[in-house]
């Protein structure tokens, strides 16, 4: 797009504007949205230099018959990672953008966490190279806490080194609220850099309420991502923040919380997927499978659009679009109705880069050699996978993680299981417990955390990847720790990935060279391996109702509660430290 902003270029969107000159681009015959006056326009969206100049009658140098489609804002995910699509930036594009996306607000943290500097590099510089506009915010919490190992850390020098950089928007989502709430130096330093710069702060704060939700609110949280009960939402609106009302691969808050939009709170809404598999796009779509989710519980289609658009627009300060207005960025979508949202043609900057769910523009990439993975686990030994709970064969009372369909929020069960002689955990097929291990992969320390699962379903095999949040150690999880271990040296063999061991065979795999997060290859690529890893899972007896993936991957997180582990051991969110898994 030419330089929009010199006179020469102003004189000639007001001429056209004016209908004294022909646009660069006409797009004819529109149903156009108005997300500010909440009305729908029947006219021609006039286009020059990539900015919206008029809606009425107009003639442009270029014209695009529209035949009678309604023309939306182009859609913005609000808080995405775009590792957990396990694809590279230029992929993430050529997938999002022919669903109606044109803009995403990235946080970078999972491969950050693993190589520091060279991520966050790697991913603007990847950035460049795609139609879809990815903005950034710079990782506030690497680690995300101090109970666990991750490959790198990103300290307040770090972030002030980039805190300035035009596609930052600001700090991302500070999901270590702990130590914000205890002001704690370094953290109060990151959050002091990005206010000397003026810039955005997200917000994680699950289960914070009351006067501690006031305290994260006023040193400018200014989002939150992770509220699931229309009263946490309600507080964090009233405290003056955003909901991101998120609909993603594990978590589907978006169902529960649609019901708690109203007229009076709707532009404190914004719609996120925070992470998305290449699965569910192609099942569902991106923001715009949000937009029909509201509409199908009762939102008003404008509502939603704002919601997916212009709101996100302004809480990130993105006051260039958002909008189908004159002065706007023309970020457009043409959608055949206002329940669906099927994109049928999407531009952005006034230029049409996808059609029919393909995408138009040449895809290159950067190079990955600064990122390829690197899996250090030469301290490790299949003998570390022993959980010993007692000195004798016995039954013991446990602190179990149990999982929940649907969130990544789990619950401290207490379990009754029965040892070995040894004293040693065994896996009883007709108890729904199994043993999840993290093992420490980026400095060789050979820390191998142990816990116990509940209701991951799986009756014979094991689980392996190096994608577990947010530090991404190889987290596994498996009946027995001879298949546990045959998986979890596949991924270490590959230098990342996903391993399904059945019967000590490997059934299916995805190599994840970037870092241990993301592919080398396209996202039909990607798909169908995932597609092959869902069905492996069924033959391993993974709880359906239960991502054997995208749920297994947060257990090691360990700020959202209850309970989680890390490479260092089980960890209880709610007291903060680690606990002892037998039960006293």
């Amino acid at each position: 797009m030419k330089n929009c902003f010199n006179a020469k270029s102003l004189k000639r969107q007001i001429r056209v504007a004016r209908g004294a000159e022909s646009a660069d681009l006409v797009i004819k015959n529109c149903r156009a949205v108005n997300v500010f006056s909440c009305e729908i326009t029947d006219g021609d969206i006039a286009i020059v230099d990539g900015i919206v100049v008029g809606i009425g009658s107009y003639s442009g140098k270029n014209e695009i018959d529209a035949h009678g489609a309604y023309a939306i804002p182009g859609l913005i995910d609000s808080h995405i990672h775009i590792e957990s699509s396990f694809l590279t930036p230029e992929e993430f594009g050529r997938l999002a953008v022919p669903f109606g996306t044109t803009t995403v607000i990235a946080d970078p943290h999972e491969i950050v966490n693993v190589c520091g500097m060279d991520g966050f590099k790697f991913m603007v510089k990847a950035s460049e190279k795609t139609a879809l506009d990815i903005k950034f915010m710079v990782p506030s919490c690497v680690p995300a806490t101090e109970f666990e190992t991750s490959g790198a850390r990103f300290d307040s020098k770090q972030i002030a080194k980039v805190m300035g950089m035009e596609k930052v928007l600001g700090l991302g989502e500070l999901m270590n609220y702990v130590d914000a709430l205890a002001c704690e130096d370094e953290m109060v330093k990151k959050i002091a850099i990005a206010r000397k710069y003026n810039k955005f702060i997200d917000g994680h704060a699950p289960d914070v309420a009351g006067k501690d939700r006031q305290a994260y609110a006023a040193f400018g949280a200014r989002t939150d991502h992770e509220s699931s009960t229309l009263q946490e939402m309600r507080e964090t609106i009233q405290c003056g923040m955003y909901v991101e009302m998120r609909d993603g691969s594990a978590c589907h808050d978006l169902e529960n919380l649609a019901a708690g939009v109203t007229e009076k709170n709707s532009r404190r809404c914004l719609l996120c997927s925070d992470d998305r598999h290449p699965v569910i796009f192609y099942k569902k779509g991106h923001v715009n499978s949000h937009l029909r989710i509201c509409v199908q519980k009762g939102i008003d289609p404008i509502t939603a659009i704002q919601m997916g658009s212009l709101n996100a627009a302004h809480a990130y300060h993105l006051y260039d679009r958002g909008a189908i207005a004159p002065g706007f960025r023309a970020d457009i979508v043409l959608v055949d109705n206002l329940e669906n949202f099927d994109a049928q043609k999407v531009f952005i900057k006034g230029e049409l880069v996808a059609q029919d769910g393909k995408y138009l523009k040449a895809v290159k990439k950067v190079p990955i050699k600064k990122v390829a993975s690197s899996v250090n686990i030469k301290n490790y030994s299949k003998e570390k996978l022993t959980l010993r709970l007692s000195d004798k064969s016995e039954k013991v009372t446990v602190h179990a993680i149990e999982l929940s369909p649907g969130s990544i929020v789990t619950k401290d069960a207490l379990v009754q299981t029965v040892t070995d002689e040894g004293g040693n955990f065994v896996f009883d097929p007709d108890v729904d417990l199994v043993k999840i291990a993290v093992v420490e992969r980026h400095h060789n320390t050979g820390n191998v955390g142990l816990a116990l699962l509940k209701n991951y379903g799986i009756k014979q095999g094991a689980v392996a990847l190096t994608v577990a949040h947010d530090s991404h150690n190889i987290i596994c999880a498996g009946t027995d720790d001879e298949q546990m271990d045959a998986a979890i040296r596949a991924v270490e063999k590959a230098g990342g990935g996903i391993a399904l061991i059945h019967q000590n065979k490997q059934i299916a795999f995805l190599p994840l060279p970037v870092a241990g997060l993301m592919s080398d290859r396209d996202a039909v690529w990607v798909k169908e391996r995932l597609e092959q890893i869902h069905e492996a899972a069924k033959v391993l007896g993974v709880n359906p109702k239960i991502g054997s993936v995208s749920t297994l991957c947060f257990m090691a997180l360990p700020v959202i509660p209850e309970l989680k582990v890390t490479d260092k051991g089980l960890f209880d969110v709610r007291q903060f430290k680690f606990v002892d898994i037998r039960v006293n």
